[in-house]
């Protein structure tokens, strides 16, 4: 194929395939970002994270749940704090917990105890009472649940969780803890961290006794997915830490993080934070993936009456990382996640805390864009001008080879280096090349085809038909000249079987018949030209050229023979008659092309080698010989052996031609039939010299040793030249007078 009707049969295709690649390009680049795409890109991660998220449990994180049980044994929810003082008791000193974190706020002072009551009574009435006023003093400490609360927070590692307003309300409720950074942490760097308009936090001495606070605010997407958690959320100027965060760097005795910039051309983004030998990967609004373990259930849930009441084993919790959360559903802290659609709060935080204890917290750095344009750009220009000039089931391969190798690199990104690569717009360019070429194969080009199969389904194999439509360029319906190779066949005495048989079994045996050996033309490349009655005639190298047209002609002719012998087998199972073919070959010069009238076209070869193509075919039986070529097919044919049979001159032929019958391939030829082909070669050359009495000897000999028609026949002739010799210029041809 030339490069110019290479780029020719790419054409519309290629083109179309151009534009999908560049919108796609245009939308990594920024330049023309389509949401739908982005969209996807979520579902793909989504995808990813719930096909290879480990599904294992982390028991180095324990969640004391303030589930449906504890409401119902302890009470509703908000619990006193003198009970929560003995919750915080119980994990450090009975059960020697490590770290504790609450995902829970407590903005609002206790007064369950009723201390106020007793102190406004004193204060009223009983203000001079000495009794009454030592009592109160005895008694008010024990009244003062949150100053107990307080009290059990004290020197242990305690994470108080509270929450930023970020919907525009100033709220200012509460507490807040120590900022991680201050306001000129970043005042050199790219970082649009999520700015709080207020905030929700727990009461100053609850605050000031614990070891630090950590907020528990999720942002989720646009669609109401959490599937990232804001590491640092900026109040008034201040960063302050995620309550997952902070709970590591207690445990990990990491007082403060280490911010890491990375810096291009001026250009300073804020990557990751470190805590010691931890990172955590964080994106441009300093989010970072929550690394989920798999559906809720991934971390232990304790119950917290389970808790206060000494009723669960002491190794489920020793030197563990505890959470204080709730599943309860009336207590309203179920999130949407790529995982679960209703998953608790503090197990998203729990989530977070082992990814970063496993530095496997995912990470998407600037740069996987790139790797995203390059990957595009070499999938989609391999797709381009390779599915253009591949059938179905290749293009379809490759597709899949090429969307195969993509998911690889993917899933390994993710599996062993943390990278999220995006691949939504790779993953769509892949699928609408892919599609767009199959539509136009199938509504464009298909049409051609089926053009061409309503022309030539009837002369030649679908197998051709598909070739032919590949290189339209090569067919031409035009009567043209062209060397190629006729065969006929016809059934001997056709005429006695049709008439042992009725209709229906004569229309049976035909299409018994007819239905092999045609198949056998087919598979070796030939064009069925018409069935005549009993007869055959086809042609080889034409519509498409075949430079074998002679050998693939004969093999056709050797196999059909082959396969008489096994239809004969069920015909006599049958009890219809026996067949014997006699098949005709000859190669030569033929105008071949779309031939007939206006009312009735057939595509056909015509010529004198065609009518001598079937005049051989006439002389199977004359000679004893199954398959009958002339010396044109033997010529292009030199690894067939043969004998030869006779020069004759055929009816309408002036000039004479040799014939012969195959024997079979050379090397496949035993010694003795050598011989017996050389002795009759030299047989005759002594006829057409007219050496009589030699040649007669010699056949006598043959005929003796292995029988065969050609042998009396020329013994016949012999005995006629000695009656009636031939004329002074015989040339040793015999002359037939009828076909």
């Amino acid at each position: 194929m030339s490069v110019i009707s290479f780029f020719n049969k790419l054409g519309v295709r290629a083109a179309l395939s151009l534009v999908i690649i560049v919108l796609m390009l245009l939308h990594i680049a920024e330049v023309m970002p389509m949401g739908f795409i982005n969209k996807l890109e979520q579902y793909s991660y989504d995808a990813r994270l719930n096909l290879l998220m480990p599904n294992t449990v982390d028991d180095r994180i324990v969640i004391v749940d303030i589930d449906e049980k504890s409401l119902k044994e302890q009470g509703q929810w908000p619990w006193s704090r003198n009970k929560l003082a003995l919750l915080v008791n119980q994990l450090f000193v009975t059960y020697q917990i490590n770290t504790l974190g609450f995902d829970v706020v407590f903005a609002e002072k206790d007064e369950s105890s009723g201390l106020k009551n007793l102190e406004w009574i004193q204060q009223k009435y009983l203000k001079d009472d000495a009794q009454y006023n030592r009592a109160m003093q005895e008694i008010k400490p024990m009244l003062d649940y949150d100053g107990a609360f307080s009290q059990s927070l004290k020197n242990r590692k305690v994470v108080m969780g509270y929450y930023f307003v970020l919907n525009g309300e100033s709220q200012q409720v509460g507490e807040l803890p120590t900022p991680i950074f201050t306001k000129d942490s970043f005042e050199n760097a790219t970082a649009n961290v999520i700015e709080a308009t207020g905030f929700g936090a727990n009461l100053k001495a609850l605050q000031q006794s614990a070891f630090s606070g950590g907020h528990f605010t999720l942002d989720p997407s646009a669609d109401g997915i959490t599937r990232k958690i804001p590491v640092l959320i900026k109040y008034k100027g201040n960063y302050y830490d995620s309550l997952s965060v902070a709970v590591a760097r207690a445990y990990l005795h990491v007082p403060y993080m280490q911010a890491d910039f990375e810096e291009s051309a001026g250009y300073s983004a804020l990557e990751s934070f470190g805590l010691g030998s931890k990172t955590i990967p964080v994106d441009s609004e300093v989010a970072a993936l929550v690394p989920y373990r798999g559906k809720q259930g991934s971390f232990r849930y304790v119950s917290a009456t389970d808790v206060l009441n000494k009723k669960i084993p002491a190794n489920i919790l020793k030197n563990k990382i505890v959470l204080v959360g709730t599943t309860a559903a009336g207590l309203l802290d179920l999130r949407a996640t790529p995982v679960q659609g209703a998953y608790p709060g503090v197990e998203i935080h729990a989530n977070v805390i082992a990814g970063i204890l496993d530095n496997n917290i995912k990470k998407r750095p600037a740069y996987t864009l790139g790797a995203e344009f390059i990957l595009l750009l070499l999938a989609g220009l391999l797709l381009t001008f390779t599915l253009p000039t591949l059938n179905p089931l290749k293009a379809t391969l490759l597709t899949m080879g090429v969307l195969t190798a993509v998911l690889v690199i993917v899933a390994v990104s993710w599996q062993y280096a943390n990278l999220v690569m995006p691949v939504a717009a790779l993953l769509l360019m892949i699928g609408l090349i892919y599609f767009m070429n199959m539509s136009y194969g199938f509504f464009v080009e298909s049409h051609e085809k089926r053009q061409l199969a309503r022309v030539f389904g009837q002369y030649v194999p679908p197998e051709l038909v598909a070739e032919m439509a590949d290189n339209p360029e090569k067919i031409s319906l035009v009567g043209e000249s062209r060397e190629m190779t006729v065969l006929f066949s016809d059934i001997r005495g056709f005429t006695t079987i049709a008439e042992s048989l009725d209709p229906k079994q004569l229309t049976e045996l035909m299409g018994e018949f007819l239905t092999p050996l045609t198949q056998i033309i087919h598979s070796n490349r030939g064009t069925i030209d018409k069935y005549m009655g009993d007869a055959i005639m086809a042609f080889w190298g034409a519509p498409l050229r075949d430079n074998n047209h002679a050998q693939h002609a004969l093999e056709a002719a050797l196999q059909m023979q082959t396969a008489l012998i096994e239809l004969n087998k069920k015909f006599e199972q049958k009890n219809w008659p026996k067949i014997e073919i006699g098949i005709g070959l000859n190669t030569g010069n033929m105008v071949v092309g779309n031939m007939g009238s206006s009312f009735r076209m057939a595509y056909t070869v015509m010529g004198d080698a065609v009518n001598l193509g079937s005049r051989v075919e006439g002389l199977t039986k004359y000679y004893g010989a199954d398959i009958v070529i002339t010396e044109f097919v033997k010529t292009q044919t030199p690894d067939m052996i043969y004998r030869e049979l006779d020069l004759v001159r055929v009816k309408g032929k002036d000039e004479a031609v040799r014939i012969y019958e195959p024997i079979g391939a050379v090397n496949k030829v035993a010694k003795e039939k050598l011989d017996e082909l050389n002795i009759f070669d030299a047989v005759l050359k002594l006829y057409r010299s007219q050496q009589w009495d030699l040649a007669e000897n010699q056949l006598g000999h043959l005929q003796k040793v292995t029988p065969h028609p050609i042998y009396d026949i020329y013994i016949e002739r012999i005995q006629q030249f000695r009656r009636a010799p031939p004329k002074a210029n015989w040339d040793g041809v015999h002359t037939f007078e009828s076909k």
